[in-house]
């Protein structure tokens, strides 16, 4: 287990600095796998900045994952939609809502701040954990369609069946432990709290832990 994000993120550092080289950009997933990005950034010398893929929610049901979107990628499951029924109107409907939610998020954490050019560099994609990967494949689709030479995903725990399949996304794939049975992220943590927005902001502009 990790104690809490930050000591997850510290141990991640030391794994992603064996496979990141010199020329690393991390990004981190808001919000929680940004202090966990944040202590790898530390570890390792690398910038820090942030990538805000969302989920594409279910009718009725918002945590169900009908995939999901970065800015200018989008990644959907076409077999549960079919399965579901779920018509094209609600789809566009939910995809504009999240990609709306995307650019109020990275305009809030960025602030004035622009954004880290990633061009050529690694791009390690940080995040807490993994369950299914959905918005993990967003992040790394995003990476490489802007520009990324090698794209890292980089997570402190996440079930061996995800881990087989983003490493088809991912040039390398780093998780320190990848537990079966697997139910939730949190469970391989002490101290799992909610991250604010405000603790995101402080967190990009390099003030600390959370």
């Amino acid at each position: 287990m990790f104690a809490d994000r930050w000591e997850a993120g510290e141990r991640l550092g030391l794994a992603v600095s064996e496979v990141a080289g010199d020329d690393a950009i991390v990004l981190g997933i808001p919000r929680g796998g940004v202090e966990v990005a944040a202590a790898v950034s530390e570890s390792i010398g690398a910038p820090l900045d942030v990538v805000v893929p969302r989920k594409v929610g279910a009718p009725g049901n918002p945590e169900l994952g009908l995939g999901a979107v970065a800015e200018g990628v989008e990644v959907l499951d076409h077999r549960l939609i079919e399965l579901l029924g779920v018509g094209e109107a609600y789809l566009r409907a939910e995809i504009g809502a999240q990609r709306e939610e995307i650019r109020r998020r990275t305009a809030l954490y960025r602030g004035l701040r622009p954004p880290v050019a990633i061009q050529g560099k690694t791009v390690v994609v940080v995040d807490d954990g993994v369950a299914t990967g959905g918005t993990a494949v967003a992040a790394l689709r995003w990476a490489r369609a802007n520009g990324g030479g090698r794209v890292i995903l980089a997570v402190p725990v996440a079930p061996p069946e995800a881990v087989r399949r983003l490493r088809d996304e991912a040039d390398e794939v780093v998780a320190l432990m990848t537990p079966e049975p697997f139910q939730a992220v949190g469970q391989w943590y002490g101290r799992f709290s909610q991250i604010t927005d405000e603790q995101v902001i402080a967190l990009l502009a390099g003030r600390g832990e959370a």
